[in-house]
């Protein structure tokens, strides 16, 4: 059981309720919509970072799996993001590697790796060292760089705000709901 409720659709404030019947039934959102001023510049800053990246949608998925797998207690975003993941591209062999905590793989491409080890180092150290940041300016342009980055800092904190309220495991969304839900924003 999770450590808050559940915001109620019904008792929500209406620009919250409408937010949350854009968006596919997930206890993340009902969880993060207690934030009541925040909630809609949050779900449309989500949606940006699903829709609205010149970033690799691969890349991004890679590195967001790469997040859950380092965060205890995130296996919510895992659930989530490891078929978002497939539907952009990633293998079957991808995906297992991640959860194994491989990201040195054969699976992987250079590239794939050079983004793995950013998103690990970010996670760990607050920053790339020279090297890994060296490596993936070498094929990600600035707009890129920084794009990842926001990826990797907004599924950090949503790991810690489904670990610290111990969010309840949903079904994996639909993805043609998360596509329709990107599109209505």
């Amino acid at each position: 059981m999770a450590r808050l409720p559940y915001v109620d659709p019904e008792k929500a404030s209406p620009a919250v309720r409408e937010s949350l019947e854009a968006l596919p039934p997930l206890g993340i959102f009902r969880m993060l919509a207690h934030a009541d001023g925040a909630f809609r510049p949050w779900a449309r800053w989500g949606t940006a970072l699903l829709a609205d990246l010149e970033l690799d949608p691969l890349l991004r998925e890679l590195a967001i799996l790469r997040v859950a797998r380092l965060t205890p207690h995130a296996e919510y975003e895992w659930v989530q993001h490891a078929p978002i993941a497939r539907a952009v591209g990633a293998s079957e062999e991808q995906v297992a590697a991640l959860e194994r905590d491989d990201p040195d793989a054969g699976c992987f491409s250079s590239e794939q790796r050079a983004v793995l080890r950013f998103t690990t180092e970010v996670l760990r150290d607050a920053r790339a060292s020279d090297q890994t940041f060296a490596a993936v300016a070498a094929f990600l342009s600035p707009r890129e760089v920084v794009e990842l980055l926001m990826v990797v800092g907004q599924y950090m904190m949503l790991a810690r705000v489904m670990a610290t309220t111990e969010l309840e495991l949903d079904d994996p969304a639909d993805l043609a709901s998360l596509r329709g839900a990107a599109e209505s924003s």
